[in-house]
């Protein structure tokens, strides 16, 4: 069986390689970045990264299609998920202020192959993002000019009729984002700059609307005579909810931006929480206007907003929304392409990207390929992709990038290993310390009455909870999602999985809380931990099954191509793994010094005078 045993040992160094984690302690405030923005310039930023084609589209698509005038409950639990969401990436933008966001997060927390899936699945999310945006920007301009650009493209290029594909070209989407790429490579202070200008355009037209639209309120289009308050049921509001999610991405950037904040354990859990709050009562107060203002079901669903102002007769208040919608829609262009090229530079920076998206330009100190890259990519997706299609695998990513950041909260609060300490990874801890309760143990109090989880290594009932708790979760909302259509399950085998995975839900719960955390004073930290995390990932993962099996598929393809990219460039490039690489030379040259070492005592005694070897008697 010996012939066994090295590709065992080769096994598990490689199942090593894809779990390092990225030590805390090297997260410093040491950056090549530019530490320019304020709590203000993050605030901002992360408001013009939320408000665009979520108000100007998506508020017309989920009311006329999915929810009716309960689109406002839609946006409200979509609002309540991303705050469950945005907690925790306000815990790990004040702790790891590195530029990254939920892939430093899960870095430093799950390990290498889970960050690279999400690094590789945020890339795509802002990038597709981004290309939605330019579309619906490209849209909303179109209308001005009487759809001239579109009629004339269809023209002369014709429709297509290729799923996934738009019906035709759209070269204005193209070159939106083209310009908004060149005004983002001059710098930070440029593309903050001109984001201010547009987000001030677009809140005086929020508010525009808001006045305007509850003045000319009609509290009959909510009655029974035009379809109800809710006219596609519950089942319509969650559907709504998951693709309201698209409209709530924002806060991301701000975390992301965290490397080049002066302040970044003040300013980016101000700046998130400041964001989402008026981000939401800027979406229910607008939602709630626009089924007011005239029936849902006579919304246009691309321009519902100006549409809405159009029917009662108050063109000039259409064209006011209108230049509203374009500021809105390029602050949040300008915001994709800002933060897209930050995170693969901060994959690239760790060795699990391409080298040349490290490269930052000495003038401007924004990663200059990256931007330029992405951004001709972005051009590409919006010249050719449709609008739906983009929105729907948008809302996927985001809702599978806030269920891994939730875990991750989790991960970390109960590591064993302070995340301030400056002893290395492999510093044994004091044996002053053993007494005391750790983060992972089982709290001191709880020992008498749970001491058959005592008996655990630190970490590993922790470990298994957490697993039992997604595990759950998952099944929890595949009953009450498929249980009475797609599974087919009689009345009893419903409620027995659904009391069975409740049950589990909640004793995995138990099983956490019964266990120390890591309890620290300087950085904000996510409260009820882990109840907190646990319902974030519930909501999400109840959200992400309620879009369509192709979402799904498209997300599983991009996933593998992204595992395409790890296994053959990222996991040998990580500079985890190059550090590793001298450690192991070093351990192999002290195993044979110490082999030769044992050799010479018998080659100096087998060469010491006048002795001569003996025969051995039989």
């Amino acid at each position: 069986m010996a012939w066994g045993l090295p590709s065992t040992a080769s096994l598990a160094r490689f199942c090593q390689k894809l779990n390092r984690l990225k030590p805390l302690e090297k997260s410093t405030m040491e950056t090549s970045l530019q530490r320019c923005l304020s709590t203000l310039d993050l605030t901002l930023l992360g408001v013009g990264a939320t408000v665009g084609s979520g108000l100007y589209v998506l508020t017309g698509t989920v009311a006329k299609e999915m929810a009716g005038p309960a689109v406002l409950v839609s946006f409200s639990m979509a609002a309540v998920a991303s705050l469950l969401a945005a907690l925790c990436y306000v815990e790990f933008g004040a702790r790891v202020p590195r530029t990254g966001s939920a892939y430093v997060f899960t870095y430093v927390s799950m390990g290498e192959l889970w960050a690279f899936l999400i690094g590789w699945n945020v890339l795509l999310e802002y990038l597709l993002g981004g290309a939605s945006v330019a579309r619906a920007s490209s849209s909303y301009l179109d209308a001005i000019f009487s759809h001239r650009i579109r009629n004339f493209t269809m023209a002369h290029v014709g429709i297509w009729q290729v799923p996934f594909l738009a019906q035709f070209p759209d070269v204005l989407a193209a070159g939106i984002a083209l310009l908004a790429s060149t005004f983002v490579s001059c710098g930070a202070r440029v593309s903050s700059w001109l984001n201010h200008v547009l987000l001030a355009i677009n809140m005086l037209v929020i508010l525009f609307i808001i006045i305007l639209g509850f003045v000319l309120a009609h509290p009959h289009n909510w009655s029974a005579d035009e379809g109800g308050f809710a006219p596609f049921g519950f089942s319509g509001i969650m559907a709504g909810a998951a693709t309201c999610f698209f409209a709530f991405l924002g806060f991301g950037v701000i975390a992301a931006s965290s490397e080049e904040a002066q302040n970044p354990k003040r300013a980016v859990p101000m700046a998130i929480i400041i964001t989402l709050s008026l981000v939401a009562v800027a979406y229910i107060l607008v939602s709630t206007v626009l089924t007011l203002i005239v029936p849902w079901h006579s919304l246009d669903p691309d321009s519902a907003p100006a549409d809405a102002f159009y029917q009662r007769g108050y063109s000039w208040a259409g064209f006011i929304v209108t230049a509203g919608a374009i500021s809105a829609m390029n602050t949040v262009l300008l915001s994709d392409i800002f933060t897209l090229p930050r995170i693969v530079y901060a994959m690239a920076t760790d060795g699990l990207f391409f080298q040349v998206f490290a490269h930052v330009h000495p003038r401007t100190q924004v990663p200059v390929v990256g931007i330029l890259v992405f951004g001709v990519l972005m051009a590409f997706l919006a010249l050719l992709l449709d609008l739906q299609t983009l929105v729907q695998f948008r809302s996927i990513s985001i809702l599978l990038t806030f269920t891994f950041v939730a875990t991750s909260i989790i991960v970390l609060r109960f590591h064993k290993s302070p995340p301030a300490s400056s002893l290395g990874p492999a510093s044994p801890v004091g044996t002053e310390q053993a007494s005391a309760a750790e983060p992972g143990q089982l709290r001191p109090a709880l020992r008498p009455y749970l001491g058959f989880l005592g008996g655990c290594r630190p970490g590993a009932a922790v470990a298994w909870a957490l697993g039992v708790l997604v595990s759950s979760a998952i099944t929890l909302d595949c009953v009450l999602v498929f249980g009475g259509s797609a599974l087919h399950l009689p009345p009893w085998g419903y409620t027995l999985t659904l009391l069975l995975s409740s049950i589990m839900f909640l004793l995995s719960l138990l099983v956490l809380g019964a266990h120390q955390q890591q309890r620290r004073q300087d950085t904000f930290q996510v409260p009820m931990v882990p109840l907190t995390p646990a319902l974030s990932i519930l909501l999400n993962i109840f959200l992400m099954l309620q879009l369509s099996y192709l979402t799904w598929l498209r997300l599983c393809i991009c996933l593998l191509i992204g595992l395409v990219v790890y296994f053959g460039y990222g996991i040998w490039h990580s500079k985890e793994n190059q550090q590793e690489l001298p450690g192991l030379t070093a351990t192999c040259g002290s195993l044979e010094k110490t082999a030769q070492a044992l050799q010479r005592p018998s080659q100096a005694l087998a060469q010491e005078p006048g002795r001569t070897e003996q025969p051995t008697s039989s």
